[in-house]
């Protein structure tokens, strides 16, 4: 099997006119050998596969891949390079890329809210005490003497029975709001769905709900546990540039301020108002929860924005198939990453290594398997998504532009954040229980000696923060599983630590770097056992469902019903 040795690849590339040659150079020598001269095993030529483009994309010449800036140039303009080396051609047409119109807008960074009442004075700075910023795509955002609510964990839920915003109108008002749900917070598994995070959990809906009753600024108050992440990653994600598709509206419906507290900040509000946040944190877990009002608290804030529309690119490749070609496999990873904050001092480039040019070299590396195959029956896509640090955004667009129409849309595989710390006897299934795809992973992984298992932080929120998500609301099976923590030479506890390790000091960080001693033989284990789920799935006929009782299972059935 040939393998294209990618430093050749690079110096022939056009885009090395934009980086170092003697840099990429350097950095590809820092990674093990190439599969050339490896061992001659499966595993061990995808790790050498996968320790190259790591290395290259995680690279600082790349500038952390952010969508719409230099970074993303490079980026695509590698990845059809690749697509073309292997022989895979374009999956849009005669085009590699799907243009994904996006707005940037990048906040000041001297913001400050002020909150004051009759005996009550205080501003909450940006960065260490709150982070604030705007979907509007409007140079100039502003609230001033608004009422300051406390709307419990912000959810409105019908068929729960559950209504944060009854018997109050927020119009206009700052409502702050509890992250993740009562479930988690009460660890009762009759209420929402006990510890697992339903989407009412999630901050994107949070703002949504506020957006829908009117305040016209939501603050969600940042816990390390029920967020699943600490501060410093709120801090990091909301400063510097973000991303959003372009509206023609501006987002005008959208509030006009959003953002976050941290704990110590909340506490320090409602204490001066004369409240308890913890009992109130507590009351809101309970059915029947009344907002209160911080006393005579008005909230002023506003921001300034450098407002830049542009495109970006998913990018798409395909294996056409030799039987049913009209039926389509979908492997995605995010391409992109949080590119330069520059006004961080020092390491500046959060380069993403792990989050996401793992998964984006793992399209790779089954863009190779596939090649050496002969023609699948069924189409294989390869579709790298821009903007998913940013909302989801390149996965959003696509399944609301299908290039490939999402009835014939056989399964979608995603792939984001592998594993670096060698073979895990676990395979965790996030969404566990959800639909037909898991019957075909658990058969490749039992071929392996792996178990499945449900994700151990359901609270975390883990389905909702991939690009599978937009897949499954629009109603394809989508499989989002990765290795687990039970490593075989190290044990679970050694395992759990490393994962814990990396959220707590690299994820959204710019010390997600790459690394040549990372173990990739794990990664290049899940890789195969993709690779057989979908070479099975592209052998069938059949379609792959929704578990019974999953909400997303009647879309699917509408979807297929007229074909």
């Amino acid at each position: 099997m040939k393998i294209y040795p990618l430093a050749i690849l690079l110096i022939s590339s056009t885009l090395v006119l934009s980086c170092s040659e003697q840099e990429l150079a350097s950095r590809v020598e820092t990674a093990p050998a190439s599969a050339e001269s490896a061992d001659s095993s499966p595993t061990a030529e995808i790790e050498a596969i996968l320790h190259e483009h790591i290395a290259i994309l995680a690279s600082d010449q790349f500038e952390g891949r952010a969508p719409a800036t230099p970074g993303e140039e490079k980026t695509i303009a590698y990845l059809q390079q690749q697509f073309e080396a292997l022989g895979i051609g374009p999956g849009n047409g005669d085009s590699y890329f799907q243009s994904v119109a996006v707005t940037e807008l990048t906040t000041a960074s001297d913001a400050i809210l002020q909150i004051q009442g009759s005996d009550y004075d205080a501003s909450f700075s940006y960065g260490n005490q709150m982070m604030v910023g705007t979907q509007q795509q409007i140079p100039y955002v502003t609230v001033q003497g608004s009422d300051v609510v406390f709307v419990g964990y912000g959810i409105v839920a019908p068929e729960r029975n559950w209504n944060d915003y009854a018997n109050i109108d927020v119009t206009d008002k700052t409502v702050i709001i509890l992250v993740n749900d009562p479930g988690y917070a009460t660890q009762d598994p009759e209420l929402f769905n006990g510890n697992a995070m339903t989407y009412y959990g999630r901050w994107t809906y949070k703002y949504e709900e506020a957006a829908r009753q009117g305040a016209a600024a939501a603050l969600i108050v940042h816990e390390t546990g029920s967020a699943g992440y600490p501060w410093e990653v709120v801090s990091s994600s909301w400063s510097g540039p973000q991303i959003g598709l372009q509206a023609a509206n501006l987002n005008a419906d959208k509030n006009e301020i959003e953002g976050w507290l941290t704990l110590d900040s909340a506490e320090a509000l409602f204490d001066g108002a004369g409240l308890d946040y913890q009992e109130l944190k507590a009351a809101a877990a309970q059915p029947g929860f009344t907002a209160v009002y911080l006393a005579d608290f008005k909230a002023s804030v506003s921001i300034e924005n450098s407002v830049r529309s542009s495109e970006s690119q998913n990018v798409i490749a395909v294996i056409p198939g030799a039987e049913r070609p009209q039926e389509t496999i979908i492997y995605t990873g995010h391409w992109d990453h949080l590119g330069v904050n520059v006004e961080l001092e020092g390491d500046n480039i959060y380069n993403g290594a792990v989050d996401n040019a793992t998964g984006t070299a793992a399209l790779l590396a089954m863009a190779h398997l596939h090649s050496q195959q002969t023609p699948p029956e069924r189409s294989i896509v390869f579709l790298a998504v821009t903007a998913e640090e940013s909302g989801l955004l390149g996965s959003l667009w696509y399944s609301e532009h299908p290039i490939y129409p999402l009835a014939t849309t056989v399964a979608n595989i995603n792939i984001d954040a592998m594993n670096v710390n060698g073979i895990m006897r676990d395979v965790v299934v996030v969404g566990y229980d959800s639909n037909e795809l898991q019957n075909y992973l658990q058969a490749a992984a039992t071929k392996q000696d792996r178990y499945l298992r449900a994700e151990p932080n359901p609270e975390r929120g883990y389905y909702y923060r991939s690009d599978h998500f937009n897949f499954a609301k629009a109603g394809v099976p989508a499989l989002y599983a990765e290795s687990g923590e039970d490593s075989v030479e190290f044990g679970m506890e050694w395992g759990a630590e490393r994962a814990q390790d990396y959220t707590d000091n690299r994820y959204h960080a710019p010390s997600d770097e790459y690394d040549p001693n990372w173990d990739l033989s794990g990664a290049a284990t899940d890789i195969l056992m993709f690779f057989d789920v979908v070479t099975t799935l592209s052998g069938e006929s059949t379609f792959p469902n929704w578990f019974e009782g999953n909400e997303f299972k009647a879309i699917r059935d509408a979807s297929r019903a007229g074909l």
